[in-house]
């Protein structure tokens, strides 16, 4: 049976008034760009919030082509935004409060049709708005696209993995990183823009290593001091071979490599 609801909260360092501008007029600034966040991730060109009542919430194609997500029911700058969903049976509703420090940002998603349809998809995607806020005032307000290639790794426990990548060998994450004892179904880490997905292992792995990462890091002696605080399986120290790099294991053997970043990379 479908939750009636769903709700989520974050806080914000900007008064009320600009944080309903950055969630309506910046959402596609702030919407993180994967293939599990759009419903056809394979032609979405932008999201975009009409102002006003009758407004729409759009996924954008290319041309005139885009998917109604919502439209407009609320629409009270700095205070509240509400919408009745197109392409499921919920209503939504954003409050912009005032706290100390900046605004809490609340969204409830409710059920309107008994037994209906919900993507109850604002607990995750609330997420992300802190993040673009704290950036926004130094950033190119440039989209942040992942580049055409992905790895994924297969681990035992990815959750426990996705923890451990992060705080011994420094990925970072666009979204959120599994709390202790959660499964969820996607995790994505982050080199630059090249997206790190780590997945549940269903089979035996196989005995012969058939391939390694590599990651270009801003530091390499930080990087490597950090590793091995960390408890990474140091396979070789720095050495230099026209660049610098060392070789690790991560928690579950799969073997690491990173160099030293040149001052250009982005």
């Amino acid at each position: 049976m479908t939750e009636p609801s769903a709700r989520a909260s974050v806080q914000v360092a900007v008064d009320p008034a600009t944080a309903f501008q950055v969630f309506t007029e910046e959402i596609d600034l702030w919407w993180l760009r994967n293939p599990i966040n759009f419903f056809d991730s394979g032609r979405v060109t932008a999201m975009r919030i009409e102002p006003g009542v009758g407004g729409r919430v759009l996924e954008v194609y290319s041309g005139d082509d885009a998917l109604e997500l919502a439209k407009i029911t609320d629409w009270e700058p700095g205070t509240r935004l509400g919408y009745r969903s197109s392409v499921d049976d919920t209503a939504t509703q954003v409050d912009f409060e005032a706290v100390d420090g900046g605004t809490r940002v609340t969204v409830v998603q409710s059920l309107v049709v008994d037994d209906g349809r919900a993507f109850y998809f604002w607990p995750r995607v609330l997420r992300w708005l802190p993040g673009w806020v704290d950036r926004r005032g130094t950033a190119d307000n440039q989209l942040r696209e992942l580049d055409r290639l992905s790895v994924g790794l297969y681990y035992d426990d990815p959750a426990a993995a996705a923890r451990w990548l992060h705080e011994v060998f420094g990925l970072g994450s666009w979204d959120t990183l599994p709390a202790e004892g959660t499964t969820p179904s996607w995790i994505e880490l982050h080199a630059g823009s090249v997206a790190i997905l780590l997945f549940k292992r269903t089979e035996a792995r196989p005995t012969a290593v058939d391939h390694n990462i590599w990651v270009y890091v801003d530091d390499l002696d930080a990087h490597f001091a950090q590793a091995q605080s960390g408890g990474a399986k140091i396979l070789t120290d720095i050495h230099s071979h026209g660049y610098r790099c060392y070789e690790a294991e991560d928690l579950e053997g799969h073997p690491w490599t990173f160099a030293q970043a040149r001052p250009t990379m982005v």
